[in-house]
């Protein structure tokens, strides 16, 4: 069972991750995108948010850090695997899947700044 410091340390990120999430669609709305799902559940895994503009489709990995670089290194190969198949799970339910363009970004969430949009931050495979 956990104790209560874990608890709470959980309970903190967890609310911590909601506020990040916030803070990026906001600042992705702002650029224009259209945000279509957070935290989009699937058997693979979940993707924090699918945005889109026009044809293009984002799906984006949002990460708080204390720094760019820290949520940089904290973009693993597994996670990036994880949001490939759960992408084109989503993508194979779309109607308009064949005129789609996608892309793999990531936006950081920093202290005392602005969220940062990192586009490409992965590249799906061919």
């Amino acid at each position: 069972m956990a104790t209560k410091r874990q608890a709470l340390h959980r309970r903190q990120a967890y609310r911590r991750g909601h506020r990040g999430e916030w803070l990026a669609s906001a600042a992705l709305m702002l650029k224009g995108y259209r945000i279509l799902a957070r935290r989009h559940r699937t058997r693979f895994g979940e993707i924090d948010l699918i945005a889109r503009r026009g044809d293009l489709v984002l799906f984006v990995e949002v990460k708080a850090r204390r720094t760019l670089m820290e949520a940089m290194e904290a973009l693993a190969y597994e996670s990036e695997r994880r949001i490939e198949r759960a992408a084109d799970l989503w993508l194979s339910r779309q109607p308009d899947y064949g005129k789609l363009s996608v892309r793999f970004d990531m936006v950081a969430v920093l202290p005392w700044r602005w969220p940062v949009h990192v586009e490409n931050a992965f590249y799906g495979r061919n």
